[in-house]
Order: C-alpha cells, then structure tokens, then sequence
C-alpha cells in the first residue's frame, strides 16, 4: 500500500483525502477526507480573475491541510485545480501560493481530465456491465462522462452552482425569470455536451459533488448530513424534482435551517439542484445513483 495525499480545488470548495491506496488492484483505504468551502470562484465568471479574499481562504484551507499530510505522512500528494483556476487571468497568484505552502504545483487540468478523474473515482466500486453515465455537477463546471469499466466519451461544460447563481440571481427566492434563465443555460450546455457524449444512451446514472449528495441528503430525510447513509443512495427523479421545487420555494434562511445543507451551499444550492433536474429530465433517468467517491478518489488513485 502507497500513502498518498489527494487535494481537489474547485470553484466552490477544497478538498482533501489522505488514503492508503494498493497500486494495482486499486483498493483505497481512506484514513482522512475533509472539505472547505472557500469559494474560489467568487466573482470569476464577471471579473476573469480571483478575487484576492477568496485567494486568502483558499491559502487558510492549505495551511490546514498541509499539516494533516504532514502529520499522516503521505508519501506523495497531487494537487488538481479545476475550473476557476482554469478559467482566472491571476492564476499564477493562486500556483504560487499553493507552491509555497504545500510544495507542490497545482496542476490545472482540462474539463477532459477532471472527467476522467470524476469516473474512475465514482466507478471503482460499482460492479455489472451496465452503460453508465457519470455527472460531476461542481460550482463552475459539470463534467459527463459515459462508459462501463472505461471512458468511452467525455465533455465539461460551463454551468454549475456557483457560476449559474452569480449569472442569474438577483431575488431570494430566485424569480420565474431567474429560473428560465439558468434552465435555459443549462439545456444549451445540454446540446453542447451531446455532441461529444451519447447521454441518453446509458443505463445507469451517477450523480456526483456537493450539489447531488445534498439534494440526496434532503430527499432521504436524513436529521444531519450522513455521508455512509447517502453513499450510493438511489434518489427517483420524482424525489429530484420534488426537493428542487422545495428549494425554489424557500428563502436563504429557510435553506439554512435544514441540517443536511452545509452553510457554504445555501446561496447556491438551488442552481445545483436545477441543473440535477434537468439532467434527469433530458435523459429520462428513473433515479440517480448517488456517490460520495468521485474525482478525489480519482486523484488518490492516479498517484499510487
């Protein structure tokens, strides 16, 4: 077994899972995993660059996860940036800090490969040789990806919780005008991914991130977030569409009062839980399979 470190920073949170992983047969052992929400993407879809607060509480999460690999000792540690970073005019700021404290370089990776990593963590453990398609709905980007033991095709589009809800988001609750607009951004990213991934034609659909275990969390009824209980939970799409309609009809203290939604999801909860609902309409899913493993355990697993 190889003791290793995986770090996932998104547009909304960052990541961490200290793991003992067995290199060929694939077997994890996970020993930490935490997240921060630190919203790194605050602002990034208007002003193309990071916002220097959101650069700071990204800083704060890696001092902090600097000391439990140390205290772990991993013997190696990837680091994956995803879509803010990615898409930010500063982004040398963020690689440096990030070099500085942790002594290694962010690797920033294509919407492609975040697809890849997304797959394999979130498929490993299921079993059968049914078609599935896998869904990484984060806070700029949403990742599909189809395939069975391997990728067969894959596509990262634009739309996610952080990004739809600074675009469109005005009134809390959002307006019926606020609604149409991020669906209609969300069938158009639709189409986009269509074109590169046959996603009506799997059998099974895996939702993955924050977005889908929270709607999944919300729909089982659970009294506090329970991450074994919502591992590989199947929410119907009548279970899907019914906690969205909830969400759209409540107001952000509303949100924040339910126990199973984690407070730096409150404000954006709602575009994820529409794009989940739009996804499930458009390819006719009966349920969504739910993972808590997905492109963490991905990385993990690339580095042993």
């Amino acid at each position: 077994m190889t003791r290793v470190a995986g770090i996932d920073c998104g547009t909304n949170s960052i990541r961490l899972l200290v793991a003992d992983v067995h290199p060929e047969t694939g077997e994890l052992i996970e020993l930490d995993r935490r997240m921060t929400i630190v919203r790194l993407g605050q602002g990034v879809d208007k002003t193309g660059r990071l916002a220097p607060e959101a650069l700071e509480r990204t800083f704060a999460a890696c001092r902090e996860y600097a000391e439990v690999i140390g205290e772990l000792g991993a013997e190696r540690v990837r680091f994956v940036a995803t879509s803010a970073s990615r898409d930010a005019e500063n982004r040398a700021d963020f690689v440096n800090g990030v070099v500085e404290i942790l002594g290694v370089e962010p690797e920033v990776i294509t919407g492609d490969q975040e697809a890849e990593f997304s797959f394999t963590g979130a498929t490993g453990e299921l079993r059968g040789d049914d078609r599935r398609l896998v869904v990484d709905i984060g806070g700029g980007s949403t990742e599909f990806v189809v395939g069975n033991q391997h990728v067969e095709a894959a596509r990262s589009v634009d739309i996610g919780c952080v990004r739809l809800t600074e675009r469109h988001v005005r009134h809390d609750p959002p307006t019926a005008g606020e609604v149409a607009a991020i669906r209609a951004d969300v069938r158009a990213a639709l189409d986009l991914a269509a074109e590169a991934v046959p996603i009506d034609t799997a059998e099974t659909l895996v939702g993955l991130a924050g977005s889908v275990t929270t709607v999944a969390a919300i729909a089982l009824g659970l009294p506090e977030y329970d991450s074994e209980k919502v591992h590989h939970s199947r929410i119907s799409a009548a279970q899907v569409a019914e906690v969205t309609e909830r969400l759209l009809a409540s107001t952000h203290d509303e949100r924040a009062a339910i126990p199973v939604i984690h407070p730096g999801r409150v404000d954006v909860i709602i575009a994820g839980a529409l794009v989940l609902r739009e996804i499930v309409e458009r390819v006719g899913a009966r349920e969504v399979v739910v993972s808590e493993h997905d492109i963490l355990d991905g990385i993990a697993l690339s580095v042993a």
